[in-house]
């Protein structure tokens, strides 16, 4: 899909903030430095709309990125950074716990986790949490780049399997060096997007 003039339309930090339009929201959730902002500017083929940093827990607000008029990338502010103080994760919780809660524009959620990595305790508990939200959602495997290419297949199968041994929802690759992924994920994005 191509995206003329993706723009970030505010930061926010509480409901009040949040836009009025009614375009429907493909919300990322996710640890720190896991790479949301680089999946963002990867799907537009831009090199720095969302805003990127070496140093992870910087987001302490939710982005909302409109594209065309036609929908939203809300970027939620990434959980389990260590260096973070215990007063900042719980209002970075406050955040998530609250968008999640009173937003009626959610059309999907998408958890990024780190491919080299099996999930860890705060991914269980965002998956845990997203799926008794009963709201759609799929998994996304970030950093697909960190490894080899014939391994990337049976990372994300191996993540599922922790996650998802069922297997009844969608989890897939992504890399922002390696953009043979980003196509893929358009194709299911469209359907939540009316497109």
């Amino acid at each position: 899909m191509l995206i003329k003039n993706p723009k970030i339309e505010i930061s926010a930090t509480s409901p009040k903030q949040y836009p009025t339009s009614g375009l429907p929201e493909i919300v990322l959730v996710g640890k720190s430095n896991v790479g949301k902002s680089s999946f963002i500017n990867t799907m537009i083929n831009r090199k720095s709309l969302a805003r990127t940093s070496s140093q992870p827990g910087k987001t302490r607000q939710i982005n909302f990125y409109n594209m065309d008029d036609k929908f939203y990338f809300v970027d939620l502010p990434g959980y389990g950074f260590s260096k973070m103080s215990k007063v900042e994760q719980e209002k970075v919780n406050h955040f998530i716990d609250e968008y999640l809660h009173v937003r009626k524009n959610i059309s999907l959620i998408i958890l990024l986790i780190d491919i080299r990595h099996e999930p860890g305790a705060n991914d269980r508990m965002m998956y845990d949490y997203i799926i008794r939200s009963g709201l759609p959602f799929m998994v996304i495997c970030s950093k697909a780049d960190k490894i080899a290419v014939t391994k990337v297949e049976g990372s994300v199968k191996a993540i599922q399997a922790d996650l998802n041994p069922i297997g009844d929802f969608t989890f897939m690759p992504f890399s922002a060096e390696r953009k043979i992924y980003s196509e893929d994920v358009w194709e299911i994005l469209k359907e939540y997007i009316n497109e």
